[in-house]
């Protein structure tokens, strides 16, 4: 190969020149006004570095979980609300207690139960336990009547506890913070039983 067929120069070569003679003045322009310091020796300790790196480690999972935390927070109520959208109410259980029987309502129970609908039951059965004091003559039905209301009228009763379980956990499921799950239907469902006998 003759001499003539390589390249002598070319832009790219040129402007990579240029930007190393520039850093190299600047590191000498920086170096000549600098003071020259030294640091003390510990901060070369093995023991410092360790520290230095745990702190950083430390810091940044704070950082992790604060972060965690704050998104965990912006999204708890798109999924409280989403999951209320989900738990669609059956259209037959807005029916008033004179729609329905005590046999219906416990039947419908029963139903929403298998598909898992807890909270749902639960109100099936609480609806239920108000029909049966309706029916007695106990506490007549009136849909402005609070659950403390019903509670004082279950007093005269011999046995009121059964009544107050269903009632009680009727009012914790609507008014409170407490997740319908199969332990509380099941509770609900004793109580009535307890009831029934």
């Amino acid at each position: 190969m003759s001499e003539s067929s390589f390249e002598k120069t070319n832009f790219g070569w040129q402007l990579a020149q240029s930007q190393q003679r520039f850093l190299e003045w600047w590191e000498l322009k920086t170096a000549q006004n600098m003071p020259n310091v030294e640091l003390p020796s510990w901060f070369d300790s093995p023991i410092l570095r360790t520290i230095a790196k745990t702190a950083f480690w430390v810091i940044l999972a704070l950082l992790a979980v604060w972060a965690s935390w704050q998104i965990w927070q912006q999204l708890r109520f798109y999924i409280h609300n989403f999951r209320k959208s989900n738990q669609t109410t059956d259209v037959s259980a807005k029916q008033t207690i004179e729609d329905l029987s005590v046999a219906e309502l416990f039947l419908r129970s029963q139903k929403l139960q298998q598909s898992g609908k807890y909270r749902q039951a639960c109100h099936c059965l609480y609806m239920a336990v108000l029909q049966r004091l309706n029916d007695g003559g106990t506490a007549v039905y009136q849909a402005s009547r609070t659950d403390g209301e019903y509670l004082q009228l279950i007093q005269q009763l011999s046995q009121p506890a059964p009544y107050e379980t269903v009632i009680a956990i009727h009012e914790q499921l609507y008014f409170g913070n407490m997740e319908a799950d199969a332990s509380t239907f099941e509770q609900c469902q004793q109580a009535y039983q307890q009831i029934k006998d």
